[in-house]
């Protein structure tokens, strides 16, 4: 126990982001300490678990049919109305066994020295003047101090940390998602290495429902909603999955529920001796709320920023700000700029939606869209449909 309270790197929460924290500061010759209040890592899950082909060589991994469990060659985009669009050109990925994904990434960053004690709840940061210095635990009714140089909190939406540390995370209530996902089994499914979303304010109001195969005839079949819809995210899933003939003999073997941040791209996420990562900085795709790449991505240049931090004995939040700007401007401000399109989809009518599918029909450009580039894609549509237009140009 003696060697776990004093660190270099106290990383709070064992998800991809903190998990990734390790390996890249163990790299760097860094001491890390991981704490999390779960027993086991990688569970529950809370995503779909989905993961394309172009992050694995962002993040030196080569894909492990161990949790990389079924490969993705295209995607399936549906309209309120049923209009299809095919999303297939250079796209490509894996669903993930996210527990099994996330215990890899547990073994390498042991591997790279890293001490993780599991069913052991932050209760709150140690502060000396502005400086954090540490955080107090509690491992299963034994609490005590760890002492660390960063401390680096990866726990998740709202993060209770940043709040012990005086660093404000709160999510608004309009970039909130409600999730609610079955893994189902017995499922008849058609293209069975293809993504499916669906579209309309009926079925997910101001959000969408996927299916991603796990296997044969296994998939997560999920929906997010706005956090402030009338009606629960499982009402709307039961519902459409009601009405689908390919689910009439499936059943649910897990269940997975929980809040997906959606917006609020921060802009710092330091202060003196600590920093944040992961869900509980925001970093996930507005549009689709995935987070498991973004998180291990900022994970490394948090991990980076904190080791230089340490070397060069300058922990200050203006120093650690580094790691602010580099984030920002690898990934945060193109994110900015998917949170602006997905305002502009949240505005949009059924009628809106269809019309787009219809008038679009390349999947390229709907996915350069959605990914915040290529503006004018649609100013051929605006001619047709001034209101489109309207919508737009309150977020441009």
């Amino acid at each position: 126990m003696t060697d776990l309270k004093d660190t270099d790197i106290l990383v709070i929460g064992a998800g991809p982001g903190g998990l990734r924290v390790a390996i890249e500061a163990g790299k760097l010759g860094a001491k890390v300490t991981i704490v999390d209040k779960k027993q086991e890592i990688g569970v529950p899950k809370r995503c779909a678990e989905g993961l394309g082909g172009g992050w694995f060589k962002r993040l030196g991994m080569e894909p492990d049919p161990k949790w990389a469990v079924w490969e993705i060659n295209n995607a399936r985009v549906f309209s309120p109305n049923g209009k299809e669009i095919k999303i297939g050109k250079n796209q490509y990925g894996y669903v993930l066994e996210r527990k099994m994904f996330e215990k890899y990434l547990a073994s390498e960053a042991i591997r790279k020295g890293a001490k993780i004690k599991l069913k052991t709840e932050s209760l709150s940061v140690i502060k000396e003047g502005s400086q954090v210095v540490g955080a107090k635990v509690n491992e299963m009714g034994d609490e005590y101090e760890i002492r660390a140089k960063v401390v680096i909190a990866c726990d998740g939406v709202d993060s209770r940390m940043a709040r012990s540390a005086g660093l404000d995370t709160t999510n608004k209530l309009v970039d909130m998602d409600s999730g609610f996902q079955y893994e189902m089994a017995n499922i008849r499914l058609g293209d069975k290495h293809a993504l499916e979303m669906y579209f309309g304010t009926d079925i997910a109001p101001r959000g969408y429902i996927w299916i991603f195969p796990k296997g044969e005839d296994v998939a997560n079949v999920g929906i997010g909603i706005g956090g402030n819809s009338e009606k629960t995210a499982k009402y709307y899933l039961d519902k459409w999955i009601a009405k689908d003939p390919r689910f009439k003999d499936a059943s649910p073997i897990e269940i997975n529920a929980g809040g997906i941040p959606v917006g609020g791209i921060m802009d710092n996420m330091v202060l003196d001796g600590f920093m944040v990562v992961g869900d509980a900085a925001h970093q996930v795709n507005p549009m689709d709320g995935g987070g498991i790449a973004l998180a291990q991505e900022a994970g490394i240049i948090a991990a980076q920023t904190a080791v230089e931090a340490i070397e060069k004995g300058d922990l200050s939040a203006d120093f650690l700000s580094k790691y602010n700007r580099i984030w920002l401007n690898q990934r945060g401000n193109q994110l900015k700029k998917v949170w602006k399109v997905r305002q502009f989809f949240e505005v949009l009518s059924n009628d809106d939606m269809d019309f787009i599918a219809e008038k679009l029909g390349m999947g390229e450009d709907l996915l350069d869209f959605a990914f915040g580039n290529n503006w004018f894609t649609f100013a051929k549509l605006f001619v047709e449909r001034p209101g489109l237009f309207k919508s737009m140009k309150a977020f441009l």
